[in-house]
């Protein structure tokens, strides 16, 4: 005869007559004896400690201050940004830091990755990952690559001779400023066996825009990138407010801002002064430098002009609705820079990372293969796989290694590129993903749109 036994909720039913209940036997092993506890499993008895237990967890290591062990210590671009605002003068960090008017676009840029949902696929073979990709042409060992900035060495003194050499090291291209601090040919001797591009803004005077780009032939670079959403300075306030100029000025307030940065002014000081991949010497506001340089009748048939006179690969920077990224194409571009200038020009500018799924419908609908580009907003390796997710080429990193430079020089560019390749290949595998060109936009949700 079989009992089926119900559980017992003592608050809602009834305890069964005695008769129904079954008479079954209880082993005298099993029985507690009435009014006392069961017995304390040994596991769980109290003792003194025996120094064989406790010597394997004092494990304490001497305090370590060196610049390696700090950087170290940082384990996202986050924290190489802490380390650089503590370690930088403020007009220098705002400069890297800050974006135009109320900061509203950089906000956004930022927030776009963030508000997206990883779709993970499981049971896949991520033993191995492989983040080597082709960009214009030719191999680079991570999907990201070192966007143009300028007044870099005013960041930190090795400044754009950090970067390129990091970027040879992790075999990733290069991309100096016409607005850099040091010259094309310098760069180029820095790292000669690195993968160079050059960045161009095209002055009024075309003469001397010329001679850059025969340089950055001569020189070696292989691809030239030009900036076209300059036609005017955008209104970066915290530099007003800084009173930043070039070279930075002593006043009381730079030198009480310094004595708590000792090592950057020293650094500063005992340096070879800032000259220009464009100019020799320039004295005066950012804005004032800016302006003198950007053309605003730049137009398309300026971009006739460059590939006519450019040989290499021609990328155009600062492509904000998918209408320009197809007549930049149409007009001889090899590739496009999804760029709202990191938030520095137009605020509530379109945000790259929402606009990058409209242009790779686009291009393919176009069947051109052009490359797609993104920057803006990139602060990890996660970021960086959500863009190749929903059809980026490549990416670009400008504040993210700057941070890395401000906060540990060469060694700070090192340690940003190594923070973001391990994000990649961790997101990667947990996406159930070997190889790049296994990433679609399956792999990636936005939420709120």
């Amino acid at each position: 005869m079989t009992h089926t036994i119900q559980p017992n909720n003592p608050e809602t039913t009834p305890a069964p007559d005695a008769t129904d209940v079954p008479v079954t036997s209880v082993p005298a092993a099993a029985a507690a004896p009435a009014g006392k506890a069961s017995a304390v499993p040994a596991a769980l008895k109290r003792r003194i400690p025996k120094y064989s237990d406790l010597a394997p967890l004092m494990q304490f290591k001497k305090p370590e201050f060196s610049k390696e062990a700090r950087l170290k210590r940082a384990s996202t671009v986050w924290e190489l940004r802490d380390i650089a605002k503590r370690r930088t003068p403020q007009a220098p960090f705002d400069y890297t830091d800050g974006a135009a008017e109320e900061e509203i676009t950089l906000r956004r840029a930022r927030q776009a990755f963030l508000d997206i949902e990883f779709r993970p696929g499981i049971l896949r073979n991520v033993s191995t990952i492989d983040l080597s990709t082709d960009i214009l042409g030719k191999p680079s060992r991570l999907p990201v690559g070192i966007a143009p900035t300028g007044f870099t060495r005013m960041m930190q003194s090795e400044g754009e001779y950090a970067g390129s050499q990091a970027a040879e090291a992790a075999g990733i291209p290069y991309t100096l400023s016409t607005m850099g601090t040091a010259s094309i040919e310098d760069v180029a001797a820095a790292a000669p066996n690195g993968r160079n591009w050059f960045q161009l803004y095209l002055w009024t005077d075309r003469d001397r825009s010329l001679e850059l780009i025969e340089r950055a032939a001569k020189a070696g670079n292989d691809t030239l990138m030009v900036t076209v959403d300059t036609a005017v300075a955008g209104a970066r306030l915290r530099d007003v407010r800084n009173g930043m100029t070039i070279p930075p000025a002593l006043t009381i307030k730079t030198v009480l801002d310094a004595s708590y940065r000792p090592a950057w002014w020293f650094n500063f000081l005992t340096h070879e002064p800032l000259t220009f991949a464009s100019l020799s010497r320039y004295t005066g506001t950012v804005a004032d430098l800016i302006n003198s340089m950007f053309d605003p009748t730049l137009t398309f048939e300026d971009l006739d002009w460059l590939r006519e006179t450019w040989k290499g690969k021609l990328v155009v920077k600062g492509i904000q609705t998918v209408e320009d990224a197809r007549r930049v194409v149409d007009h001889g571009a090899d590739g496009v820079v999804l760029s709202n200038h990191g938030g520095r020009q137009l605020d509530r500018a379109p945000i790259p990372f929402h606009l990058l799924p409209e242009v790779k419908q686009a291009f393919t609908a176009d069947n051109t293969d052009a490359a797609i580009m993104l920057d803006t907003g990139i602060m990890s390796g996660a970021d960086i796989v959500a863009a190749l997710a929903l059809g980026a080429d490549f990416t670009l990193i400008g504040r993210a290694y700057l941070y890395g430079l401000m906060a540990g020089g060469r060694a700070g560019v090192d340690r940003t590129i190594q923070i973001l390749e391990k994000d990649m290949a961790r997101t990667m595998a947990l996406l159930g993903v070997s190889k790049l060109s296994e990433l679609t936009p399956d792999h990636v949700r936005l939420l709120n749109k």
